[in-house]
């Protein structure tokens, strides 16, 4: 447990926060133990075809099986409006004693693959991260930051209506707040004493919480990242729809193209695919792009095409 020693002024100074690149490292515990956040499978579901084009040698060594995550890639939001692009501009200057201090809490020693040229190391972190978020969050970004908004205007009604006091306490089950200690019940085996000493008191909701989370490093401005509400309807779709009156819709080509981009693939392999030409797949990718079904993003010198959460719901795969 941790306990955060609460003045006056620091409970009338909580704020919230939400962290895009806090988000993308909470979500590396899905990746490592997918069986703990039930609630995400659908999302697991979802980026299964990307994930081949990870960098999952890093990713995976950012986060232990106990779901400890290394802290740099949980940083506490400046603003509500927190930028995933200013957050990683902001770990490219982390220091290399920051650094090793931060994976060595998490595995008790540096891992080997981020043993080597400080430099190199930070890079490859950045470029993991840059296109895990690209691939795996950025389709999902505008239902995942939806819900975490709702919630944080649900936890300010509670707060001007009911206090909060009342709003603290209910943020988690393993959340009590008593009017001065707010305490955060964790797997670590030592109760830990956290002054907030004026420094402010954020709070993070997340879909990749099932209970609440803070920093691992006490020095860290106090922050506890707690279970958004509303994530068990968040992958709600609507009833398979009609293969027949999707190509009504798109078009016999379009709808082919539509069904084959389950995994990414580039135009050249889906022209040969569907015995059309380049160009004219081109096109037709353009069409479904612009219209939202599909994602794109660059793997070597290929733009690798894959479908969209509207696509995925459009072609009922």
């Amino acid at each position: 447990m941790i306990r955060y020693v609460l003045q006056s002024a620091d409970v009338s100074a909580v704020r919230f926060g939400i962290s895009p690149l806090t988000e993308l490292g909470l979500g590396l515990r899905a990746l490592r133990v997918p069986d703990a956040l039930p609630l995400q499978r659908p999302w697991l579901q979802r980026i299964a075809a990307v994930r081949p084009l990870l960098d999952s040698e890093v990713l995976l060594a950012l986060v232990n099986d106990s779901r400890r995550v290394a802290d740099f890639v949980n940083p506490r939001p400046k603003s509500p409006l927190t930028a995933f692009d200013d957050e990683l501009d902001d770990l490219a200057r982390i220091t290399p004693e920051r650094l090793q201090g931060d994976l060595t809490r998490v595995h008790g020693a540096v891992p080997p693959v981020f043993r080597g040229p400080h430099d190199q190391v930070v890079s490859r972190i950045r470029s993991a991260l840059a296109s895990a978020w690209e691939l795996c969050f950025v389709p999902y970004w505008h239902r995942m930051r939806a819900v975490m908004q709702a919630d944080i205007t649900y936890q300010s009604r509670i707060a001007s209506q009911a206090g909060i006091g009342t709003m603290l306490g209910g943020l988690s089950s393993a959340v009590t707040f008593d009017g001065r200690h707010l305490d955060v019940r964790l797997s670590s085996p030592a109760p830990r004493v956290r002054p907030v000493h004026g420094e402010g008191m954020t709070l993070v909701p997340s879909m990749f919480v099932a209970r609440a989370s803070t920093p691992l490093d006490e020095d860290l401005p106090p922050t506890i990242v707690y279970p958004a509400r509303g994530q068990g309807a968040m992958w709600s779709t609507a009833e398979r729809p009609d293969a027949g009156a999707v190509r009504d819709l798109l078009g016999t080509t379009r709808a082919a193209l539509l069904a084959a981009l389950g995994e990414p693939a580039s135009s050249t392999e889906l022209a040969l695919r569907l015995g059309v030409t380049t160009s004219a797949v081109n096109q037709h990718l353009r069409v479904l792009e612009r219209g939202g079904l599909l994602n794109r993003a660059r793997h070597g010198r290929s733009v690798l095409y894959y479908r969209s959460d509207l696509g995925e719901a459009l072609s009922g795969q």
